[in-house]
């Protein structure tokens, strides 16, 4: 058993679970049952908590899991050991939630994805069709921030050829930022409390998680994804917070018309997590969209 395998055990809740998928350890809960599976993508710096509040409501409907994506929580972090890895760009990672459906035993899910989670659902959409039965895009980066960020190739050979210097610079930067930022996800910032930011934190900040970051960033690529919309065609509900800071509700307005037949919803006196915000009016606009898109029959 290696170290970080042995930080996951140690930290794992008595509900925890563990699976094997394309070179990580994932980490996930599961509730409920039935032969619909709801699996569920949080946003980038945070974990599956993030779904602490709606999982049960939702599970109360399906079979419903929530995950710790790459470089989050403890799902593992591993680290490329040649120049052909790519474990952490967005295309790995859409083939990891394909993966990873099929691993829970079913062969296709709902995705409800929250930020970047938002964008790899969609973008697993795209290339795994046969797996997805809908979506709930919640204040997705679809327009701008990771689904349109890249590193200029110059500058990209050099950060490389110095990842120690610039993974070390960037985990100062991140450890200086995280609690500004993250508080800028909501809306009334005063709902987060200092311990829950501070828990938080710590789930995002175990292992080598520095490193692994940076690695997801060497990873990330302009995908296009606004100009491949009009080739999917499954029921789709768009969601943002009415006071989103991060995505602005603007852009979820312009994905909600741009994909056919998406249906929009804007969640009041929220930022952008309604999840964890406004979790009694997240589980309510899922719960309507599911059974009145047929999903749920």
């Amino acid at each position: 058993m290696d170290n970080f395998e042995s930080l996951q055990n140690r930290l794992a809740d008595p509900d925890s679970q563990f699976l094997d998928a394309n070179g990580f350890r994932i980490h996930y809960k599961r509730l409920g049952s039935g032969p619909t599976l709801i699996l569920l993508l949080h946003g980038s710096f945070l974990s599956l908590r993030s779904w602490s509040q709606v999982i049960q409501p939702l599970a109360e409907q399906a079979t419903v899991v929530a995950f710790d994506r790459p470089v989050c929580g403890l799902t593992s972090r591993p680290l490329p050991k040649g120049k052909g890895d790519a474990l952490y760009s967005a295309d790995a990672q859409s083939d990891l939630v394909a993966a990873l459906i099929d691993k829970l035993g079913f062969e296709q899910a709902i995705l409800i994805g929250n930020s970047t989670g938002g964008t790899i659902a969609l973008l697993t959409a795209l290339r795994h069709p046969e797996r997805v039965r809908g979506l709930v895009l919640v204040g997705p980066m679809i327009y701008s921030g990771y689904a349109t960020s890249q590193v200029p190739t110059p500058m990209l050979a050099v950060m490389k050829g110095l990842r120690p210097l610039f993974s070390r610079l960037m985990k100062v930067m991140i450890a200086r930022l995280y609690d500004k930022a993250i508080r800028k996800f909501w809306f009334r910032q005063e709902r987060l409390s200092d311990a829950m930011l501070a828990t938080i934190k710590a789930d995002f900040m175990i292992g080598p998680w520095d490193q692994a970051f940076f690695e997801l960033f060497l990873a990330t690529r302009h995908l296009g994804l606004d100009t491949r919309l009009q080739s999917l065609s499954l029921p789709t509900l768009v969601v943002t917070g009415e006071h989103d800071r991060a995505v602005k509700p603007e852009e979820s307005v312009r994905l909600a018309n741009e994909l056919p037949g998406a249906v929009l919803e804007i969640i009041p006196d929220c930022g952008h997590l309604p999840q964890e915000e406004r979790p009694d009016a997240f589980v309510t606009a899922i719960g309507t969209f599911l059974h009145q898109s047929g999903l749920l029959g």
